[in-house]
């Protein structure tokens, strides 16, 4: 490890190291081709109590900030792992957290923290909006003690291995509303009740194994007293949890970095062409040399980021630029990897070809780079914003 990073919370980063030791490229490999869910280690990870670090002490978990998430999720990437199963149970969880009723904590935090109860399921993209949220359709109409939800969500995550789900929905229609983001709600729904009763999963196969899903709700009725803070409020309560989330996925792309740059290491130092390494030529030393700079100005964004989230301080800007710069980072660091592996960067023994598809998202989502510009250019920058 370098000096220049980050060494902030060593006996976690190390415990997760150990843990990911015990699934090796092999495992992920295994699961990859069959598409299947890493069942083991997401139980691995929530017995070690890895995914509770940010639920308080009084419901089972740790306690801790989104600095300690943080260095979770980049051990487990940087290990070759992949915390895209199981890491939206750390920011939805927020969203119960910070706007559930006492006794909705009491009665949902605990079994989250043992692993009794999966969180892991986030319901906000539709297909006609995308990213523009205030134009979602999804529709719960209140029918006394129950909302009778109508719509569809896709691009929605691990739905198939959820037990809950944070679900945005309109509960008063858009042209109704004072502000386009008013009139929205988050409900949480229990998917053993749901699925079947309302609710379609379709799976969408794509080129990362994420468990992606598309939802069709069909009449489908949540009780009222799933509803999380206050009717027509969700849409504030979502943006606190997109914060956590960007920050987070940042810190997965800096795993995904240091991997990349760990590993094309390596592999320049070993691999001998003419008679020499070819790490002394500078046209493979110069790249992974650049990869590690831009990388460690990412983390630094990160680390500030996050610093920000716990200290309770208005962040939304900050968790998009280090979503920006540590997905930018982590890209190069992939692509500069492949080149350095030459033709064996492409096999799937190396596990970089699998790596290399699974970074490659984060220039898409959780938000795409130009979205992230956008806000830059119009709330930071003032400019007018543009169509």
């Amino acid at each position: 490890m370098s000096a220049n990073e980050d060494v902030s919370f060593p006996e976690i980063r190390e415990a997760v190291r150990r843990l990911c030791a015990g699934f090796p490229g092999e495992y992920w490999r295994a699961l990859d081709a069959e598409r299947a869910y890493p069942t083991e280690f997401v139980r691995t990870l929530t017995e070690a109590g890895f995914l509770s670090v940010l639920i308080p002490e009084e419901f089972g978990g740790s306690g801790l900030g989104l600095g300690a998430a943080t260095a979770i999720l980049e051990e487990i990437h940087r290990s070759g792992c992949n915390g895209g199963a199981c890491h939206a149970q750390m920011y939805t969880m927020g969203t119960l957290l910070k706007h559930g009723s006492p006794a909705q904590k009491a009665a949902y935090l605990p079994k989250i923290a043992t692993g009794e109860l999966r969180l892991q399921a986030f319901g906000v993209t539709e297909p006609t909006s995308g990213t523009d949220t205030t134009r979602l359709r999804t529709f719960a109409r209140r029918d006394g003690d129950d909302y009778i939800v109508s719509g569809q969500k896709i691009w929605i995550s691990r739905a198939e291995h959820s037990d809950l789900m944070v679900l945005l929905v309109r509960t008063t229609p858009r042209e109704e509303c004072a502000k386009p983001s008013d009139g929205m709600s988050v409900l949480l729904v229990d998917m053993r009740e749901a699925v079947g009763n309302g609710l379609t999963i379709r799976p969408i196969r794509t080129m990362i194994n994420h468990a992606t899903t598309e939802l069709f709700f069909d009449d489908l009725r949540v009780p009222a007293s799933n509803l999380l803070g206050q009717e027509g409020k969700g849409f504030r309560y979502i943006l606190d949890g997109m914060n956590a989330e960007r920050i987070l996925i940042a810190s997965e792309c800096i795993g995904d970095g240091r991997f990349f740059i760990d590993r094309a290491s390596a592999y320049a130092r070993e691999r001998s062409v003419f008679g020499r390494p070819i790490g002394q030529n500078q046209g493979i030393q110069f790249p992974i040399a650049r990869a590690y700079v831009q990388l460690t100005a990412a983390a630094g964004m990160v680390r500030d980021a996050a610093a920000m989230f716990d200290a309770g301080k208005p962040c939304g800007t900050e968790a998009n630029m280090a979503k920006m710069l540590a997905s930018e980072a982590s890209w190069y660091a992939a692509d500069m990897c492949i080149q350095t592996h030459g033709g064996f960067g492409f096999a799937e023994e190396y596990d970089v070809e699998r790596k290399f598809r699974e970074t490659r998202l984060y220039q898409v989502a959780p938000i795409s780079t130009n979205l992230i510009l956008s806000h830059v250019g119009t709330h930071v920058l003032g400019l007018p914003k543009s169509f």
